[in-house]
């Protein structure tokens, strides 16, 4: 019986020196420190969601961690396999909790990928143009991203959309961007400081609780519009005065995780500044994977000793919506109404986001709100904790997997019959909601950010519209 090899294609001089220079930049960006606290203990394997679908090794944080350093050992030449198997992975980070070394497996990952936008060439020319386009120029850009909001709305509400749905012509794009198409937000030209302004007091005649700076987000703003209004209501009616800074940008979520790492540094410098004189107690994000970059912007900046202590001040700051509304808000009263449709109470599910509950440590807020609201079962789905397959842009450069973990998590929430699925983040949001629509026993179930959820139960309340 013969065993199995691995037929290595031998490099040209040209992949030769472009290896080694990918090589020596990993040598000088990975924390090697990191690399070797890494135990190989496999802790880590049953929470990746990666792992969890191949059962190969190289699909793993600490087989991810062995490669890092047999590249930067010499060990082994860091090839297009070492490019795949760095972009397979998530960022979910769910590995880091189960890591009893405590290794920073996420500042890896991120300054792996960081090495690898610099010396790839595996993207096609029109998918450099798309990112340097979208990562550089259009996301950080606060009045570009309400363009695309603006377009967005255009799309949906001028029936353009039912249009290319009925006449077949999304049958152009593939298979997982038709998906996508179907679940496409209602997008805004307008975001919450154009329509509310920079400050929103807090409701009632008692003392306010205390100032919050609300990071409005890139996609949050323009495209989950409704979500960041509601956000503010809720805060103003928990007794927060909420101010917005109007100069904020990006949060640099999207670019630290696709190997942009120097475009996320300088939004967080830019953050940082605009916050700064805000004179606010707390810094409150809704979107895990937004609150998971902005809690650590000191670490983002740790090279750079004359931002430390600002980033310092600004990451202690940072909480979750959820978080702040339970441990510092005023008590507020949530009910399900049903209006008299059923007498059977509603069944509702809750889907964690990986970044919020790995990286803010936040995944109980969420939880406890809910056991909050009247009239609703709160029903746990197995494996709540594992990744949705959403991951930032993950649905998009790695269909094929994102699709199997999705296809997974929709077994887990079928089994709960629920009628709700509620999340702490909008890719989250959308990513469930594809799962609704392709796995889903009940084409009626509703996916909605807990916010929405929250504010359609908040009773006794004078609604901001």
């Amino acid at each position: 019986m013969t065993s199995r090899v691995d037929v290595v294609e031998k490099p040209s001089n040209d992949k030769k020196s472009k290896t080694e220079a990918l090589r020596q930049t990993l040598k000088v960006q990975l924390d090697y420190d990191q690399l070797t606290n890494c135990m190989r203990c496999g802790f880590c394997l049953p929470a990746c969601p990666t792992f969890k679908i191949t059962g190969m090794e190289a699909e793993s944080p600490r087989g991810r961690i062995s490669l890092m350093k047999a590249a930067v050992d010499g060990l082994m030449e860091p090839g297009i396999a070492f490019e795949d198997q760095m972009n397979h992975c998530l960022g979910c980070r769910a590995c880091e909790p189960a890591c009893p070394a405590d290794v920073k497996y996420g500042q890896l990952i991120e300054q792996a990928k960081d090495a690898i936008e610099k010396h790839t060439t595996q993207h096609r020319t029109w998918v450099k143009g798309l990112r340097y386009m979208m990562l550089k120029k259009v996301v950080p850009n606060q009045k570009r991203m309400q363009l695309v909001g603006r377009g967005l709305q255009l799309y949906k509400k001028s029936g353009l959309q039912k249009f290319v749905q009925k006449t077949g012509a999304a049958a152009v794009l593939s298979a997982h961007m038709k998906d996508m198409e179907m679940v496409i937000p209602d997008g805004s030209g307008k975001g919450v400081v154009e329509q509310l302004g920079t400050f929103i007091p807090a409701k009632g005649i008692a003392e306010k609780v205390a100032t919050v700076a609300m990071f409005r987000g890139c996609m949050m703003d323009t495209m989950f519009y409704e979500t960041n209004r509601k956000t503010i209501a809720l805060l103003s009616e928990a007794g927060f005065d909420i101010v917005i800074p109007e100069t904020q940008r990006c949060c640099g979520a999207m670019q630290a995780h696709s190997g942009e790492v120097d475009v996320a540094k300088a939004q967080a410098r830019d953050n940082i500044k605009a916050f700064r004189n805000s004179g606010a107690d707390f810094i409150v994000s809704n979107a895990g994977g937004c609150g998971a970059l902005l809690v650590e912007y000191d670490i983002l900046l740790k090279d750079e000793p004359e931002y430390q202590a600002d980033a310092t001040w600004f990451a202690k700051r940072v909480l979750d919506v959820s978080t702040l509304l339970m441990k510092h808000g005023r008590k507020l009263t949530y009910h399900y109404n049903t209006s008299g449709e059923t007498t059977t109470l509603p069944i509702v599910t809750y889907q964690d986001s990986c970044h919020l509950r790995n990286v803010m440590k936040g995944g109980e807020a969420p939880r406890q709100l809910l056991k909050q609201v009247s009239g609703i079962q709160l029903v746990e789905m197995k494996a709540a904790s594992s990744c949705c397959g959403s991951a930032g842009t993950y649905n998009l450069t790695q269909p094929e997997m994102a699709n199997q973990i999705l296809e997974h998590k929709m077994c887990d929430v079928n089994e709960t019959m629920a009628n709700r699925i509620i999340t702490s983040n909008p890719g989250c949001q959308l990513q469930m909601q594809l799962g609704v629509n392709k796995h889903g026993n009940n084409n009626e179930i509703i996916v909605e950010h807990i916010i929405d959820f929250l504010y359609d139960c908040l009773q006794r309340v004078e609604r901001v519209e």
